[in-house]
């Protein structure tokens, strides 16, 4: 599938998921801004992945108003356009809820639901003008299911879903459509934090954490890849009708089977 030239925004695209989609997107024949709070690490990956005719790096605090739309009208006067919008900065913090500090849940929440309303909503205006565009959320299995110490992520990846699915009835009649991809656990850095995290919080090794709790439900035991969601993020991306929107694809190695 082909981008021909359209234009993807991509928010924590310096390194792991948003990265490995932005690479895609490129070896697609798209073009993309790299937003990422570290605005040194989205120019240099901007600079490494493509020229500055393709590819640009943003600085970009998504769960900042003025941040995001400084980012997406950058975006629109380097590119003259926004084709489509990759929600997929995020964070992970793991307490058991009775001792989860309220300023790490609202901070929690904030990159993942406030980012992806204030990316929405900024991007989705010159979809509208343009008749056409492709909203995609990064949730995950955890928007379809929930783990101990995971409160604040696991209530955020489920609000995705409910994003996604207003979009998708909000955006039809301009041709924009709306879908949550759910990956399982990818081995990035995020996910190889949690490792020793969970482990300390569980009273259990590492290895079992991996074994008994990342992997335990999938088919396989083995970790969903950065190449394998970038794949589906394309797919999305290139679809060219509305018979593909408002929905969630898990892409898990058998973990959630909808």
């Amino acid at each position: 599938m082909k981008l021909d030239g359209k234009v993807a925004l991509i928010t924590g695209a310096a390194s792991g998921i948003g990265h490995g989609i932005a690479k895609r997107y490129l070896e697609a024949g798209g073009r993309v801004a790299i937003a990422d709070l570290n605005m040194d690490g989205a120019v240099k990956a901007a600079k490494e992945l493509a020229g500055p005719k393709s590819a640009i790096g943003i600085g970009m605090d998504v769960s900042k108003e003025d941040a995001v739309n400084a980012g997406v009208a950058q975006t629109v006067k380097v590119f003259g356009q926004v084709d489509i919008l990759v929600s997929n900065a995020g964070i992970q913090i793991v307490h058991p809820i009775e001792d989860f500090p309220f300023a790490d849940w609202k901070k929690m929440l904030a990159i993942h639901l406030d980012g992806a309303f204030l990316t929405t909503k900024a991007c989705v205006k010159h979809m509208y003008k343009r008749n056409g565009g492709a909203l995609i959320y990064m949730g995950s299995v955890h928007s379809h299911e929930a783990s101990p110490l995971k409160a604040a992520y696991v209530t955020a990846k489920h609000g995705l879903l409910g994003l996604a699915r207003v979009m998708a009835k909000e955006g039809a009649k301009h041709n924009v459509r709306a879908n949550v991809i759910c990956p399982g656990f990818v081995l990035t850095p995020l996910v190889e934090k949690q490792i020793p995290e969970q482990a300390k919080e569980l009273g259990i090794s590492e290895d079992r954490v991996v074994k008994e709790v990342l992997l335990a439900e999938t088919v396989d035991k083995e970790f969903t890849t950065v190449e394998d969601v970038a794949e589906v993020a394309l797919f999305l991306a290139a679809f060219k009708t509305n018979a593909l929107t408002g929905q969630s694809i898990c892409v898990s190695h058998g973990w959630h089977m909808s």
